[in-house]
């Protein structure tokens, strides 16, 4: 004869409750580890910077920079319009762009922003020449435009005098990032020397200016905030006391990184700057944008250079 057994009522929600609850347990981990994987994920472009040495001797030519970026692994470029000086004198600057947009597009490689440098200080005390150097960038401006880019870096150089530099740099940055607003660029100031090096005077500049599309270029490296000479690239008399504290505050406003690497030893650990403290930071903070690779030395050759740099932010971003 079959028995039958009769699992009470109650019973059977205390088992259906349970396995629901497991089941949102289970989604919620999931979604906590997507979550985190999200936050640990970043995207790298390559700064242009990284094989300068190789352009300037004639080894590269400078319109294969996207070609050789998708080589290396990258997906997303930064050009630095300096390095075609003798392109834009010869060919002129519209041109000089309709071949970066070509060249980008022929391999896949998204466009990130331009460096400019040399097309005027944006701090310069002397206003007539501060105007000019803005009307230069908007130039620039344009081009970020036109190839897709979210960004231009300028140069704050200025004066060593803390109060015109605040003044001269707030109108410069200020003026530029209107213009830049109407074409959905922002105007990224880089810590590169002088006085842009420091965010205790630097920052409150960009906190004054207020505007969502004026912010800052964090970099790991450049913390020179006084030269010896007035040259602008002379021996340094002064370094930002900590680059790490200082980083933290340029983080505040960033709209790029970049992860300038000059020495690695035989681990692949960058001798100079601890990495690993840089990453959290830049976790902490939220970013979320690409993180630039910008190898900076001779120990290596550049495109190894690049690789090792490459490698050792992945390892700190997880």
């Amino acid at each position: 004869m079959k028995r039958y057994f009769i699992i009470p009522f109650a019973l059977c929600v205390f088992i259906l409750m349970g396995c629901q609850n497991q089941k949102k347990e289970s989604e919620m981990k999931e979604e906590k580890l997507e979550e985190t994987n999200q936050m640990t994920s970043y995207s790298y472009s390559l700064a242009q910077w990284s094989l300068h040495r190789e352009i300037e001797t004639g080894k590269l030519d400078p319109f294969d920079f996207p070609k050789v970026a998708k080589e290396l692994g990258f997906n997303a470029v930064e050009w630095v319009n300096q390095l075609y000086e003798k392109e834009i004198d010869s060919m002129g600057l519209d041109a000089v762009i309709e071949r970066w947009k070509e060249e980008s597009e022929k391999h896949g490689i998204e466009n990130v922003l331009i460096m400019v440098d040399h097309a005027g200080d944006l701090s310069d005390s002397d206003k007539d020449r501060r105007d000019k150097a803005i009307e230069m960038h908007k130039k620039y401006v344009d081009a970020a435009a036109y190839l897709g880019c979210h960004a231009i870096r300028v140069n704050t150089f200025g004066s060593y005098d803390p109060k015109e530099w605040t003044e001269t740099t707030y109108d410069g940055l200020k003026r530029l990032s209107e213009y830049a607003a109407t074409k959905n660029i922002s105007v990224l100031a880089e810590n590169h020397g002088w006085y842009s090096s420091d965010p205790r005077i630097l920052m409150p500049v960009i906190e004054k200016i207020n505007l969502p599309n004026c912010g800052t270029l964090a970099d790991f490296g450049n913390w020179c905030i006084k030269r010896v000479t007035n040259e602008k690239w002379s021996d340094c008399a002064e370094v930002y006391p900590d680059k790490y504290e200082g980083f933290e505050q340029l983080m505040k406003k960033a709209q790029a990184v970049s992860a300038k690497a000059y020495e690695f030893d035989e681990n692949g650990n960058e001798t100079t700057l601890d990495f690993e403290r840089f990453m959290q930071i830049i976790k902490d903070s939220g970013y979320d944008g690409y993180i630039s690779v910008e190898y900076e030395h001779e120990t290596l050759n550049e495109r190894d250079g690049i690789r090792a740099t490459l490698a050792l932010l992945k390892k700190h971003a997880n």
